[in-house]
């Protein structure tokens, strides 16, 4: 039996130095340290590719040294095909690499944004779409509701996940029963699933007073489909309950 030098515990084996567990506890602590450095890096470089100023209604993004950009994203409001808005510098290689699997392919292909360099996004506002970057670059974010709602749907266009995971649980932790029902139909078109089941949850606890609600209503006009899945879900809770009351006797 050989000693780990690490926790002093025996262990078998013919060589000396680290038992098995204290050997993957070491690697696993080392890929997170290379994941913080990777993450520590790409937050310098956003660093010194922006300078943030300060405008009457928004904040403006502008590259400090342009040569070092290779491709910019660009909002596009429907609403108001008039409103411009400044195009947000980014590198082809950390979009590349980061967390969305969507640029990468469209970026590595031969697409029009590859070509152009330019990434036009639609249904998105400025402020939204500049967190979005940032987000890439630091996997971090300032959020609001409003916020929260706008990159969830970035997130799912995109298919950066862990944006979304991140969204998700910011919206669980500001549901509460006035906004269960929009939470629950805004969920379900992203398959939110997280945020989609604690809406459920706080709706079928509260069943009662789910046809007073202004939502409710709107959503039986608009989705139908989405009313009756809230009810299979309250019928079955109530089926689970009874049977868990009255268990039928063995014979």
């Amino acid at each position: 039996m050989m000693k780990c030098l690490s926790c002093k515990e025996e262990y078998s084996g013919r060589d000396v130095g680290t038992c098995r567990e204290c050997y993957e506890e070491a690697g696993e602590t080392e890929e997170e340290l290379k994941r913080e450095i990777e993450d520590l890096k790409t937050k310098v470089n956003f660093l010194r590719l922006h300078t943030v100023v300060a405008g009457p209604n928004y904040a403006t993004t502008r590259p400090n040294a342009p040569s070092f950009s290779d491709v910019v994203l660009v909002a596009s409001d429907s609403a108001d095909p008039h409103l411009t808005f400044p195009p947000i510098p980014a590198h082809r290689a950390v979009l590349q690499i980061s967390r969305s699997p969507v640029f990468r392919a469209m970026l590595e292909n031969k697409m029009e944004e590859s070509l152009s360099g330019t990434i036009k996004i639609s249904d998105v506002s400025y402020d939204a779409l500049r967190a979005f970057v940032s987000y890439l670059y630091t996997a971090d974010a300032n959020l609001d509701e409003h916020m929260a709602c706008e990159l969830l749907v970035l997130a799912e266009k995109y298919e950066v996940k862990h944006l979304k995971t991140y969204c998700e649980k910011y919206l669980m932790s500001k549901l509460n029963w006035e906004n269960s029902l929009a939470y629950y139909a805004f969920a379900h078109q992203l398959c939110a699933k997280s945020l989609l089941d604690a809406a459920l949850s706080l709706i079928v606890d509260n069943m009662d007073k789910l046809t007073k609600q202004v939502e409710y209503m709107e959503l039986v006009e608009k989705d139908p489909r989405v009313v009756v899945e809230i009810y299979e879900a309250y019928l079955s809770k109530q089926v689970n309950t009874a049977a868990t009351e009255n268990p039928t006797p063995k014979s």
